[in-house]
């Protein structure tokens, strides 16, 4: 029979990594329950008073999704407490040997925050057009001509259909009185 003394130190903290190593979807558990409380308590203290047009308000999807969250995560909890494990992905055509590709992220990395700093003062057809025009070569497209013609017509439909159509003002910049 082992006693409390006859377990040394080194013993325990390999069991409790080992353990650890075993139930690591916990770790996602507990990042779905964060995020669960933190959609809660925003959501509850949400001042709703201007806002609220019918018994339905702005509270009630986040109230839904906080609380799904919550028993998402409790649910997983319980599963891999009873030795459930996540599955292999077997559909991805990667070859992790291979190293990440980090001229293109850092390419898209780049075009993100352009196109966040030129929003404001070149208004969004434009920044939106550059966007896209950008995550296309970043990506690997070498067609300039017709990705830039892409371009804005994507930026300028999704600035008709967010400005016009859903009433979500966006930036204009030099177009405003154009468009």
């Amino acid at each position: 029979m082992t006693t409390q003394t006859d377990i040394s130190p080194a013993e325990t903290g390999g069991e409790r990594r080992s353990w650890l190593r075993e139930h690591s979807e916990l770790g996602v558990c507990a990042l779905l329950l964060a995020l669960g409380v933190l959609v809660l308590t925003d959501a509850l203290t949400m001042d709703v008073d201007i806002a609220q047009r019918g018994p339905v308000g702005p509270k009630t999807v986040p109230v839904v999704v906080g609380a799904g969250l919550l028993v998402i995560a409790a649910l997983l909890a319980v599963d891999v407490l009873r030795g459930g494990r996540g599955q292999a992905e077997g559909g991805e055509d990667i070859d992790l040997s291979e190293p990440a590709d980090w001229r293109t992220v850092l390419l898209l990395a780049g075009v993100f925050l352009g196109a966040a700093v030129l929003i404001e003062p070149l208004g969004f057809p434009i920044a939106g057009a550059l966007l896209f025009w950008g995550a296309a070569f970043a990506l690997g497209s070498r067609r300039i001509d017709r990705d830039a013609l892409i371009a804005a017509g994507l930026s300028l439909i999704t600035y008709t259909v967010f400005n016009n159509l859903l009433g979500v003002p966006l930036p204009g910049g030099p177009l405003m009185g154009v468009l």
